[in-house]
């Protein structure tokens, strides 16, 4: 195996970072996200030529780049990146134009369960839940990541759980992502505040009635995921990842209590031990950039932006560190 960079892409930063041989981090670069393609194209180009600034080893190192939206198969492009104003785009193209070499694409909450797992070595299987302005969620296994016939797998944060609930975006109501998305917690809290869920949970300790009721809506919202991670997929453990999930123990603890409660009529779900398979992203990694690297450095050189290829080659190498470890 080879150095690697690679690059998360989120509506507000870029986050890259170069790996070596051994995976571990050897420099990394931030910079804020510009809006549109060109403006995308451009920062990741920018932070790449950052990096092999930084480290000179790099030049012509394999890139990964994990990307909000859905990926078009086999061709690196991207669509319905919203929040980056793309509507679609082939960025693998376009950054090969910038950089002289074509990155692996691959949607970012993919890249950052590669991530999860590779620091998670003790773990068979994980469902990574990506909490942030959305909800979504991608599991890797002993075949690598599933991502199904349309590159859709894990997208559940349109599940209405509760068909009485807050209004979500989509059009339906009582989403996960409308009780526990970021963006929706923002709207319903409607106070300035530059962590806005972080702003809820702190006027719920403070007595707040309206407050307390939105955290129990990201709490419920929470744990019906996990529990429908587990109950689909049935994961050795869900992590917990993305700007919400910062919030540590003051939401994961009440989620597992909620599953514990939820489970206490069951003896089928006391059976699976929900609340026993919650974990958090270990120290706050940047896993969205480091699974990137991984896929990058796994690709198969033949077919530099074939998904199945590099994550089953992904897979194999986080097999490969469990044994190195061991």
């Amino acid at each position: 195996m080879t150095a690697a960079i690679g690059v998360d892409v989120g509506g507000t930063k870029i986050l890259a970072v170069a790996v070596d041989e051994a995976g571990t981090e050897m420099a990394r670069v931030r910079r804020p996200t510009g809006w549109g393609p060109d403006a995308v194209g451009d920062g990741i180009a920018g932070a790449v030529a950052e990096l092999e600034a930084v480290v000179g080893a790099l030049l012509g190192a394999p890139v990964g780049i994990g990307i909000p939206g859905q990926i078009v198969p086999d061709t690196g492009v991207v669509e319905h990146a919203v929040n980056l104003g793309i509507e679609r785009f082939g960025l693998a193209d376009a950054v090969a134009a910038r950089i002289g070499r074509r990155p692996v694409v691959d949607n970012d909450v993919r890249a950052a369960a590669l991530g999860a797992a590779a620091l998670l070595p003790d773990l068979f299987s994980l469902a990574y839940l990506n909490l942030g302005t959305g909800i979504a969620a991608a599991v890797v296994d002993e075949t690598g990541l599933r991502r199904g016939p349309r590159g859709a797998a894990g997208e559940i944060g349109h599940l209405s759980v509760d068909p009485a609930g807050p209004p979500c975006r989509c059009g339906q109501r009582g989403c996960i992502e409308a009780l526990a998305g970021g963006g929706s917690v923002a709207e319903r809290w409607g106070m300035p505040a530059a962590l806005p869920v972080l702003d809820v949970f702190d006027a719920a300790d403070a007595g707040i009635a309206a407050a307390a009721r939105i955290r129990a809506d990201v709490v419920r919202g929470v744990a019906a995921a996990v529990q429908l991670l587990i109950l689909s997929a049935d994961v050795d453990a869900v992590v917990l990842g993305g700007g919400v999930a910062a919030l540590g123990d003051r939401l994961a603890v009440p989620v597992r209590e909620r599953l514990r409660t939820t489970a206490t009529g069951s003896p089928f779900l006391r059976s699976l031990r929900l609340e026993e398979r919650v974990t958090a992203v270990p120290g706050r990694a940047p896993v969205g950039a480091l699974g990137a690297a991984l896929l990058a450095r796994t690709a198969h050189p033949a077919h530099p932006a074939h998904p199945a290829r590099s994550t089953r080659a992904a897979r194999e190498a986080i097999l490969d560190a469990r044994i190195h470890q061991a």
